[in-house]
Parts: structure tokens; C-alpha cells; sequence
């Protein structure tokens, strides 16, 4: 009797088995790759990359030139009191943060530098400077084309711009396609990979650190109270909706990620001399045959790959958070949401590594010596093992509170994602009371399911979805770019009156007497 599975693993052992011909399928389709000089490339990364790359040449590097205009629209400088719409500029950036800051953060960077070496952070650095650009050009489209439900609540996304934005340039059954693929994909990821995967990941770790098979919370019992438990606070915070979320989100994303990055502090300066010693093994990885996977090219893939992953830039569903913001001019929120991937790469994915490279030690050493030796290194927990080791030989009480940045992490994702699904679930079947109630209910009972089953293979399918979105997403960004470079010169004029001491009123009045001030709310009753 005792060697019978229990019937959460077969369940969980049956959904695989329906689900994994199309998740192995749809991985095959989505991560297919190309041989490169050894390597096998991910074209979807490369995709990912090259949007980057074409928007930021093509907006002139506006993450440089225009990232003080950034930080003193999200500062609240050049707040519109009569503005529309539901968060600051502020909660806004937090909202799609919590949604990307997570588990990969700390889990992911751990195996991007053991598999690509140093160097990857490198490139992982350049990956998140380039999706500044692909946040700007997405956000600024979704609050362009977002509509207003008579109750002042937001609907945004690319589900909406891809439609009405492709309809106004005579394309719109390829809008129409595109829309509702994006709002499939994101609405699939949210429920098992922004949700399910997060929730489970987070229990793990709560195990772990609890006395692990002899964990109260290793039981079913432990692991139903502590997904009811998750799932109470979620449900609460989407029956605020986004006003609520951006309350939580403006507190909980700013003292989680101080929290992380002045932990990560603390490990370099117990290891300050090595410092130089771990920036030049960065430098020089980055251009040398020195990784352990496919040399300067690997190191490449691998930054390019964790960063992609986790900034999300350009899969379209920071737009949607963003979206909600209060402003009139639509290229106000897409220079705030350059902070993002600034933020959640550059810094704290960075912070990350650099904490690795300098005091992993040798589970670090182990994870590159099974990478040489051919073994495949992946899964959360290994990455967590790398990380958790690193910031142990400074701080040996880290564990715990790496579960507490865990278990944060992962709420901040599962209210966001919950957001996405609900807004992707409305453009699919409306956005009524009883249309969203359903969804929430559902979104919640995934929570407890994600702390009993595991259903890796829907995770997997989670992951190909999120990134099909982005195939859909970027297709509509390339021909929408030059209604935003309109958008980006208006807000530029705009704010250059206002340092010349003008007031909205005056701007407003001058621009509709030339026809060309703000566009009116677009109330949907969908």
C-alpha cells in the first residue's frame, strides 16, 4: 500500500500525459533554434532581441537620451490632476514590475551564469537596455488605444492595440487575429505559469526551510492551508482591481527589491576584494572562448535568453498594467515603463550575478563543471541552491529570508498575472461582473491546485504561450512604431511648455485649436 501514488500524483501524472504531446509540440514550434558558430540560437530570444535593436535605433536610443524625463514623470513632476484613468505613473511601474521582478531573478540568473559563464551577465546587461526600448514602444500603444468601461475601470493591452491600431492602418482581420492570440497566450500563462508556477515554487521553498519531508507544510494538509491562505490574499486584492493592486504593489515592489539588492550589498562588501577580480571575468568572458557553452556565443545566448525571460520586453503584458495609468498623452507611460527592464535587469538581475560570481563557491563550481561535463542544469531549485550558497558565506540566516523574498516575489507575480488574465479573459468572453467573478474564482482555485500538483508540463506550455504572445505582440509593434514616434514628439512639446512655466490649460487650448490635443476617453461597454 505504501508504494501507491496518492492521488494528487495521479492526477497530476494523468494531466501531464494529455497535455504533454502539445506542450512538446507547441516548444518544438516556439524555441525551435539555428545553429550559430556551435550554439543552438532561440529564435524567439533572437526575436526578442532584435525588436530591442531596431527600437532603439529607430527612437534614436531614447532609453539614453529621454530616461531623466523618466524618472521626473514617475517622480509625479508633471502629474495631470484631470487625467484619466486609475494609478499614478508610479503605481503604474510597479504594477507591471511585480509581474516581472520574481523567482527568475534570483533562480534563473543563477543558471544563466553557470551555463554561459561570467560573461553572460554581460550580455544579459545589453538584453535589458535594448528592451527599454521595446517597453517604451508597447506601453506608449497601450494607453493609446486603451478603452475606459463606464465605471472608469481600464481595459488595455495588445489585445486592443493590436486590433484597433492595425484596423485604423486597413488591416483589420490581421489585428483581429493577432489580438486574440495574444490575449489566448497571456491568459494561459497567467493561470499556470504567472500563478501556478509561482505558488508551487514558493511552498518549495517554504519546505525547504521548515524541516523539509518533515515539514507540516510537505503534507497535503500543509500545502491546502498554505495555497488557501495565498489564495485569500489574491482574491482580495483583485476585488480591488487595479487600484488596489497598485496600492499593494507601490509598497510591496520597492521594499522587497531594496530588501534583495542591500542583501546582495552585504555579500560584496564581506568579498570587496574580489570585485575587480569578478567585473573583469564578466568583461572578458563576454569576448572570450572562456564559457562552458559554446564560448562567446553561449555566454550571448545565455544573457540574452534570462534577460528575455525575465524583463518580458515585448511579450505585451506590462501594456496592460500600464495601461491604467492617469495621463492624457500616451508617450508618458512609455517612458516610464523604460524603468522596468532598467530596474529588473540591469540592476537586480546584475546584482544577482555579481553576488554569484564573487561567493558562490563550489556549488557554483559544480554547476559549471556538470554544464562542461554535458549535464543539462536547469529546474528553480538548483538556481535557488546557487544563489542561497552565495549569500551564505556571508549571511548564514539567508535562507530564511530568501523564503521571505520567495514567498513576496511570488504574491507581487500572482496579483499582476491575475490582473493580465482577468484583463485577456474579458477581451475574450466581456468584461462583465459575472464574466470577471468567474474568472477570479477559477484564477483562485489554481492557486491551491499549484500547492498540490506540480503539472510540469502545463508550466512548460505555460512558457511557449508567453512567448508565442510575443511572436503575435512584436509583429503589431513593427508596423505601429511611427504612430508612436508621433506620440513621443507631442509628449516631448509638451513637456518642454510645461518647464517654460505654461499650464495644461494653455498647451490644451493652443493644441485643439490645431486639432491635435489629447484624444477623447473611448468608453467600451464590451
Amino acid at each position: 500500500m505504501s508504494n501507491e501514488l496518492s492521488w494528487t500524483d495521479r492526477v497530476d501524472a494523468s494531466v501531464n500525459d494529455v497535455f504533454e504531446p502539445v506542450s512538446s509540440f507547441l516548444s518544438d514550434v516556439v524555441f525551435v533554434t539555428v545553429p550559430i558558430f556551435g550554439a543552438d540560437f532561440p529564435v524567439i530570444v533572437a526575436w526578442l532581441a532584435l525588436a530591442g535593436l531596431v527600437f532603439s535605433v529607430y527612437f534614436g536610443f531614447a532609453q539614453v537620451r529621454y530616461i531623466k524625463r523618466s524618472v521626473q514623470l514617475v517622480s509625479g513632476n508633471y502629474d495631470q490632476k484631470d487625467a484619466p484613468g486609475e494609478v499614478s505613473h508610479f503605481q503604474a511601474l510597479t504594477s507591471a514590475m511585480s509581474g516581472t521582478i520574481g523567482l527568475g531573478n534570483i533562480a534563473g540568473v543563477a543558471i544563466a551564469v553557470a551555463v554561459g559563464g561570467p560573461g553572460a551577465t554581460f550580455w544579459m546587461i545589453i538584453c535589458g537596455l535594448l528592451g527599454m526600448a521595446s517597453k517604451f514602444v508597447e506601453c506608449t500603444l497601450g494607453v493609446k488605444y486603451r478603452e475606459f468601461n463606464p465605471d472608469g475601470t481600464v481595459n488595455g493591452g495588445p489585445m486592443l492595440y493590436l486590433r484597433k491600431g492595425l484596423a485604423e492602418l486597413g488591416w483589420p482581420r490581421v489585428g483581429k487575429v493577432l489580438a486574440w492570440g495574444s490575449a489566448v497566450m497571456i491568459l494561459f500563462f497567467a493561470l499556470f505559469g504567472g500563478n501556478l508556477f509561482q505558488i508551487n515554487q514558493s511552498l518549495e521553498q517554504m519546505v525547504a526551510v521548515t524541516g523539509g519531508s518533515d515539514s507540516f507544510f510537505s503534507s497535503s494538509a500543509g500545502a491546502i492551508l498554505f495555497g488557501s491562505v495565498a489564495a485569500a490574499l489574491v482574491a482580495l486584492v483583485l476585488i480591488g482591481g487595479m487600484k488596489s493592486i497598485g496600492a499593494v504593489t507601490s509598497k510591496l515592489v520597492p521594499g522587497m527589491g531594496i530588501m534583495y539588492v542591500l542583501a546582495c550589498l552585504m555579500v560584496i562588501a564581506f568579498n570587496l576584494p574580489a570585485v575587480p577580480g569578478a567585473i573583469g571575468q564578466i568583461i572578458t568572458g563576454a569576448f572570450s572562448p572562456e564559457g562552458v557553452a559554446g564560448g562567446v556565443l553561449g555566454a550571448l545566448i545565455a544573457g540574452f535568453r534570462r534577460a528575455a525571460f525575465s524583463n518580458e520586453a515585448g511579450v505585451g503584458s506590462a501594456p496592460i498594467a500600464h495601461s491604467a495609468v492617469k495621463t492624457k498623452r500616451p508617450a508618458t507611460e512609455g517612458l516610464v515603463a523604460m524603468i522596468e527592464p532598467f530596474v529588473d535587469t540591469v540592476i537586480v538581475c546584475t546584482m544577482t550575478a555579481l553576488t554569484i560570481i564573487i561567493a558562490a563557491g563550489p556549488v557554483y563550481e559544480q554547476a559549471r563543471d556538470a554544464v562542461a561535463g554535458g549535464e543539462e542544469v536547469g529546474g528553480t531549485g538548483f538556481g535557488i541552491t546557487i544563489t542561497s550558497d552565495a549569500f551564505d558565506t556571508a549571511l548564514p540566516w539567508f535562507p530564511y529570508l530568501l523564503t521571505v523574498a520567495v514567498i513576496l516575489f511570488a504574491f507581487s507575480t500572482l496579483i499582476t498575472w491575475g490582473y493580465y488574465g482577468m484583463k485577456s479573459w474579458g477581451y475574450i468572453f466581456g468584461h462583465s461582473k459575472t464574466s470577471e467573478l468567474i474568472y477570479k474564482v477559477i484564477f483562485c482555485s489554481t492557486v491551491i491546485i499549484g500547492c498540490l500538483l506540480s503539472l510540469g508540463v502545463l508550466v512548460d506550455l505555460a512558457d511557449a504561450a508567453l512567448f508565442l504572445a510575443a511572436f503575435f505582440n512584436i509583429i503589431g509593434l513593427f508596423v505601429l512604431a511611427p504612430i508612436v514616434k508621433k506620440e513621443l514628439a507631442k509628449v516631448l512639446e509638451w513637456m518642454r511648455r510645461r518647464d517654460a512655466g505654461e499650464t495644461d490649460e494653455e498647451i490644451e487650448a493652443d493644441e485643439a485649436a490645431r486639432g491635435d490635443g489629447p484624444e477623447p476617453v473611448d468608453v467600451s461597454a464590451r
